[in-house]
């Protein structure tokens, strides 16, 4: 019970970041957008090549810096496992949770669905993730992720 709260816990740390990311418009976290919305917005004067470079990298550490640190942290130092088998489940486990929220959530729901991520004189390239981006996400929450933790329990194995 306690990694599926673990989970949740990463679920708003994703949803903080995205928050403070579209704080000021959508425009902010415009790197999780297809190239071409990208090109677009640079185009009408909204951003800048160096300010998406910026904000991929700061929403890069927002998100990969808990996935490699914090979650282990939970698993190993909060959780108490031991060996490869349990880190790896639980770490499996709260990083499906929140990729689950990612995807279905976030990507689906909120940037889908709902105006909030609306980029003004973007609307025909809309849906703004699709085809290979999409694609790629799923990959990430189904196969890298997982790969992963199972490198971080296999460390930890080894170090433990």
């Amino acid at each position: 019970m306690l990694v599926v709260l673990e989970g949740i816990v990463m679920c708003f740390v994703l949803l903080i970041v995205c928050v403070v990311g579209i704080a000021n418009g959508p425009v902010g976290l415009v790197t999780f957008y297809e190239p071409e919305v990208q090109e677009r917005v640079i185009e009408l004067g909204l951003t800048t090549k160096e300010r998406i470079k910026r904000n991929t990298m700061l929403a890069g550490i927002g998100l990969f810096v808990p996935a490699l640190f914090l979650v282990p942290y939970m698993v190993y130092g909060v959780n108490g496992a031991q060996g490869f088998r349990e880190g790896f489940t639980q770490m499996l486990i709260i990083s499906l949770i929140y990729g689950l929220f990612d995807r279905l959530f976030i990507d689906w729901w909120w940037v889908g669905h709902t105006g909030t991520w609306i980029i003004p004189g973007t609307e025909d390239l809309m849906p703004y993730i699709y085809g290979k981006t999409l694609a790629v996400k799923w990959v990430g929450t189904l196969v890298a992720f997982p790969l992963m933790y199972a490198l971080i329990a296999w460390v930890m194995t080894l170090i433990g």
